[in-house]
């Protein structure tokens, strides 16, 4: 049986030129209304993939983030595509399903996405069970 939540799988995909639905228009509105300007604040993206949503979390809400995946290829792609005048968000490798969240570079976050992450999730409730503490209390 072939997992879907491990480096083996999707590297592969990734160094091989695979790419997912971008982040699009409605979308981006819909953070903005929910989320509000980041002001600063942290947040972290599981499963940044090339790390559209996490740039735009970072240069265009304004958050301080950090964006995590499984592929180091995926890590690469999104450190690569973060050319500009002002500081990016931090890139991380790890698999959330396992590593040691306390790497992290912040405590907690007043954000957390798992877009396009989290139906990839073998066991969804120990993914929320394990993703749930380094979230702030009502984002601050």
């Amino acid at each position: 049986m072939t997992t879907t939540s491990t480096a083996a799988y999707w590297d592969p995909l990734w160094a091989g030129g695979r790419r997912y639905r971008q982040l699009d228009g409605p979308e981006k509105r819909l953070m903005e209304e929910y989320l509000g300007p980041g002001d600063g604040r942290p947040a972290l993206d599981l499963g940044c993939g090339d790390g559209a949503l996490a740039r735009h979390l970072h240069h265009e809400l304004g958050y301080r983030t950090t964006g995590i995946d499984i592929s180091p290829s995926a890590v690469a792609l999104a450190a690569a595509h973060d050319e500009g005048p002002a500081p990016g968000p931090a890139w991380r490798c790890a698999d959330i399903a396992t590593s040691d969240l306390t790497c992290l570079p912040e405590p907690a976050y007043a954000v957390i996405t798992c877009r396009l992450v989290y139906r990839w999730m073998d066991d969804k409730a120990a993914f929320l069970h394990r993703t749930r503490p380094p979230l702030r209390r009502r984002g601050r």
